[in-house]
């Protein structure tokens, strides 16, 4: 008996502490943070040097501005991660992300194709859960056959350098 009370007061402090762990700000911030975040800094650094490569192409490639960002709403995104799960799904693919092109529109008779951003989901095809085969197939592969997300908002104006 007196060990059976010994293990529930060592599980009800192994549950207390966790709980604490868990429950504290910091550690809940660190836990949720995503991977790959860049700071403000960071973000501007990069913004400037990509100057150059938007100059090169804006002068002498296109002769007009030519767009530096695309904005897309939040609940564009959202819808678009639940069609892409679907989708991929449908397809016989695992969706385990996004991955974001550079492409641009092709050039009319009303002046030349601008840059876009769009997205293109990504996965792993799914196999039988009795194979005895390890998968060959990493994520993160384009999913050829499902749907992209394009058409965001241009930058304001276009060519409108971080922030904006």
């Amino acid at each position: 008996m007196k060990k059976l009370l010994l293990l529930l007061v060592g599980v009800v402090i192994g549950i207390a502490g966790t709980y604490y762990y868990l429950s504290t700000n910091q550690n809940l911030e660190e836990m949720t943070k995503p991977k790959g975040l860049i700071t403000p800094a960071e973000i501007k650094a990069l913004d400037q040097a990509y100057n150059s490569r938007h100059t090169i192409i804006s002068d002498s490639l296109i002769k007009t501005p030519d767009n530096r960002s695309s904005w897309y709403a939040l609940e564009e995104i959202e819808s678009y991660i639940a069609h892409a799960k679907q989708q991929a799904d449908s397809l016989g693919y695992t969706l385990d992300g996004l991955r974001l092109y550079a492409g641009a529109y092709p050039d009319t008779k009303e002046g030349p194709g601008l840059m876009t951003m769009f997205f293109v989901p990504t996965g792993s095809k799914n196999v039988s859960e009795g194979s005895v085969l390890p998968t060959l197939q990493g994520g993160g592969n384009d999913i050829g056959d499902a749907d992209g997300l394009n058409k965001g908002g241009d930058g304001s104006p276009p060519s409108a350098n971080y922030p904006q």
